[in-house]
């Protein structure tokens, strides 16, 4: 991705190393002379974000005192990195469409366009398919900036990254503390392999700096790996999960009986044999697997000779 000048869209939940993958892309394109500018579009307010992309010229708005270049005239040559994009205003999207089409803007304000030289990366932590069905994000822009698609899987999915991720961690925040700490008991690793990290790998970093912090010997022990304690679900959440399961057990129990006979099975629960259809597709439930191989296989042949 990095050698061709390609917008591209990174998805992955907060603290999977979105900036990071972005800084990666610039640093080994053609552009890593140039600077590589970080937009947080959920943190600017929705009334400045297209001065603060754009710039405005003197007077545009009251407090507009001097001329001031935008976001992407202070990228010229380099790389404009847009995260949360499904923050940015519907007006800012649609003049940031026309730049990625035509490599121009206007400031605000002003009524000269002008150019300029700049690769956009976009990020966001939202579906980006129900983003654009709920109108947050408009349709063309994200056709324009999915063109390469980066999906970053939540650490939970890459267990096997942890020890590396931990290490790395480990090293600078030792040489950040000047603290002679080296490695992990194994009790201390299995501990850290264990846990789902529901915030990735900005709560994996945080954990390891606590832990180099307050430890005592070179090697971290497992009771100095501080995790939060679950947090208790709530009432409809957990409501929700046990019905969910039932229903699903419920299902799977009388099409076992019924030897996968939806008709007989939907009768049993005296429901229509469509609602019956509906909740088995709803959890994905196979009448197939429930029905006798030899029946199947009897089936089968009558099939081919017919």
């Amino acid at each position: 991705v990095a050698q061709y000048d390609v917008t591209a869209m990174i998805v992955g939940e907060t603290g999977t190393g979105k900036e990071l993958c972005a800084r990666a892309i610039h640093q080994l394109s053609h552009r890593a002379e140039r600077k590589l500018v970080t937009v947080n579009c959920g943190s600017i307010p929705n009334e400045l974000v297209e001065s603060e992309l754009f710039g405005h010229e003197r007077g545009a708005f009251t407090g507009a005192a001097t001329d001031k270049p935008g976001l992407i005239s202070e990228a010229e040559g380099g790389t404009l990195f847009l995260d949360e994009l499904d923050s940015l205003p519907l007006l800012a999207q649609v003049k940031l469409l026309r730049f990625l089409q035509e490599k121009e803007y206007m400031p605000v304000g002003s009524t000269k366009t002008k150019q300029a030289n700049v690769r956009v990366i976009a990020a966001t932590n939202v579906n980006l398919e129900s983003a654009v069905r709920a109108g947050k994000i408009r349709q063309d822009l994200y056709y324009r900036l999915n063109m390469i698609p980066i999906e970053l899987p939540p650490l939970r999915a890459r267990r096997e990254d942890i020890p590396l991720l931990a290490a790395n961690f480990l090293g600078r925040f030792a040489r950040e503390f000047r603290k002679n700490v080296n490695g992990f008991s194994p009790d201390a690793m299995m501990k850290l392999c264990g846990y789902d990290w529901p915030g990735n790998i900005r709560e994996l970093e945080n954990v390891i700096g606590r832990a180099v912090a307050f430890a005592r010997e070179p090697v971290i022990r497992a009771h100095e790996i501080v995790l939060p304690k679950p947090i208790p679900e709530s009432f409809q959440e957990m409501k929700r999960k046990l019905v969910e399961q039932f229903e699903r057990t419920y299902l799977q129990s009388l099409l076992i009986v019924s030897e996968g006979n939806i008709t007989k099975a939907a009768e049993a629960a005296h429901k229509n044999r469509r609602a019956f259809f509906e909740l088995m597709k709803k959890y994905d439930i196979d009448p197939g697997q429930f029905r006798p191989k030899e029946s199947s296989d009897a089936n089968l042949t009558r099939k081919n000779l017919t």
